[in-house]
C-alpha cells in the first residue's frame, strides 16, 4: 500500500466543533523532520564545542544535505499535504493568514499554514547554503579543508568560510522561533503540533 493511499484509507474522527483528527503527516515527512532537527544541532554542537579535527562536524554536515536534498524531492512526488505546491501561498495569503495569527482559536489547518510554509522554505534553502559553504571553505589549516575546496579558486573558500558560521547562527535564530511559535500555538491557540508531527494525526477542519 502506498503512502496516499494508506492516508486515503485512513478513519477519521469526527468532531461537533466541526473538526475530525485524520492522519495528515506521512512516515517520511515525520522522519525527515526529527532527522533534520537532531542532524542540524549535532553539526552545530561538533562545529562549536566539538575538537578541532572537523570530521565528525563533516559528517554531520553530510546528513543535512542528504537530508534536504530527500525533503526537497519528497516536496514535489511525496503525498499531498508534504507537497510545495499544497502549502507554499502568494504574497495576499500570507498577510490574510498572518493577520489572524493572534487570535485564540486553533487554525486547524489540513498541512503547513502560509507563515509556517516561509519558515520550511527558508530554512532548507538556508541550511543548502550552509552545507555549500562549508563543502568549498578552506580555513587554510591543512586539517578541515572543505572536500570540495580544489575546485573553487582560494578567493571562494575564503568568501565560504566567512560566511559558514554567520549561516549557522541565523539557521540556530529560526530554529529559536520555530520552537517559539509551536510553544505559541499550543498555549495560546491550542493548537498541538508536536503530536501530530510524531504521530502523523492531526485535528483538522472537517471537510465535507
Amino acid at each position: 500500500m502506498t503512502i496516499a493511499a494508506d492516508q486515503k484509507r485512513a478513519p477519521r474522527t469526527a468532531s461537533a466543533d466541526g473538526t475530525e483528527v485524520v492522519r495528515l503527516w506521512d512516515p517520511v515527512v515525520r522522519v525527515l523532520h526529527w532527522a533534520l532537527f537532531i542532524a542540524f544541532a549535532t553539526a552545530w554542537i561538533l562545529g562549536e564545542f566539538g575538537p578541532a579535527d572537523m570530521t565528525y562536524h563533516f559528517w554531520a554536515g553530510y546528513t543535512v544535505a542528504t537530508i534536504v536534498v530527500l525533503r526537497v524531492i519528497w516536496g514535489f512526488i511525496g503525498p499531498k499535504p508534504a507537497r510545495f505546491s499544497s502549502f507554499v501561498r502568494g504574497p495576499g495569503k500570507v498577510i490574510a493568514y498572518a493577520g489572524t495569527m493572534f487570535s485564540r482559536k486553533p487554525s486547524n489547518l489540513a498541512g503547513h499554514n502560509p507563515v509556517g510554509a516561509i519558515f520550511v522554505v527558508a530554512i532548507l534553502a538556508l541550511l543548502a547554503l550552509q552545507v555549500m559553504t562549508g563543502l568549498v571553505s578552506d580555513p587554510e589549516d591543512y586539517i578541515n579543508v572543505g572536500p570540495l575546496a580544489q575546485y573553487v579558486s582560494s578567493a571562494t573558500s575564503r568568501f565560504a568560510l566567512s560566511w559558514h558560521e554567520p549561516l549557522a547562527i541565523i539557521a540556530l535564530v529560526l530554529t529559536i522561533i520555530h520552537v517559539t511559535s509551536i510553544y505559541f500555538y499550543k498555549f495560546y491557540k491550542g493548537e498541538d503540533l508536536i503530536i501530530p508531527m510524531i504521530t502523523g494525526w492531526k485535528k483538522v477542519k472537517k471537510r465535507d
